[in-house]
């Protein structure tokens, strides 16, 4: 059963991969994070085997690849934020029960960005589980969209490319990607705790350039 599946898998992203390259990733990417239907583990990971690894591409296009894979990520995670943020409650509990989501798995991200905030949607993109789930409290709490756009961004770009980066390395096992990825996952929140303290710091170093510029045309 197991084989036949994976001989599915592997016939269908092989043609999406063969025709469309790196725009396939983030196509499918763009469903992945909209509905949170298609495991990223297995679209990453086989990207890097069969885009890369495969062909013997220069392992560059790992980082290159990460930059397809997190725009595609952050279209689709925008569609969700804007369905929650036009739509509201309503809206949302009909979109959960679309794509068949535990109401209990939102309920529990919305309290954690109630505590957490835009720190949560940066964090949140490199932890199964939360990463499509955190744009719904995003979106009904109407958080700024820029500030939402850059933290998804740069929290999926980290999540891609290590994902492409270890499909490269494993090569025909690329199953064993989530196995890694949950035995290094402690570093993968390193990196987004990194990620987050450059946001801020950037952040304040902005606020802090412009009252500069506004004290100074004032005198």
């Amino acid at each position: 059963m197991f084989a036949e599946l994976e001989t599915v898998v592997l016939t269908s992203l092989h043609a999406v991969y063969g025709t469309l390259g790196w725009l396939g990733v983030a196509a499918l990417l763009v469903f992945e994070n909209a509905t949170g239907i298609t495991p990223s583990e297995i679209i990453l990971g086989l990207a890097g085997w069969m885009l890369i690894a495969e062909p013997q591409g220069s392992p560059g296009w790992i980082f290159l690849g990460g930059l397809y894979a997190a725009a595609g990520s952050t279209l689709g995670a925008s569609i969700t934020y804007w369905v929650a943020r036009l739509g509201g409650r309503p809206l949302v509990d009909k979109f959960i029960r679309w794509v068949r989501v535990d109401p209990v798995r939102v309920q529990r991200t919305e309290e954690q960005f109630q505590r957490w905030g835009i720190a949560l949607v940066l964090i949140g993109r490199v932890l199964p589980g939360i990463r499509t789930l955190v744009n719904i409290p995003a979106g009904l709490a109407r958080i700024r969209f820029f500030p939402f756009v850059a933290a998804t961004f740069g929290g999926s770009y980290l999540w891609c490319t290590v994902l492409i980066g270890a499909g490269y390395v494993l090569g025909h096992e690329w199953s064993r990607v989530s196995v890694y990825i949950e035995r290094f996952l402690p570093f993968l929140l390193g990196g987004g705790v990194l990620a987050l303290a450059l946001y801020f710091w950037f952040t304040r170093a902005s606020l802090f350039g412009k009252k500069i510029q506004v004290g100074l045309s004032e005198d």
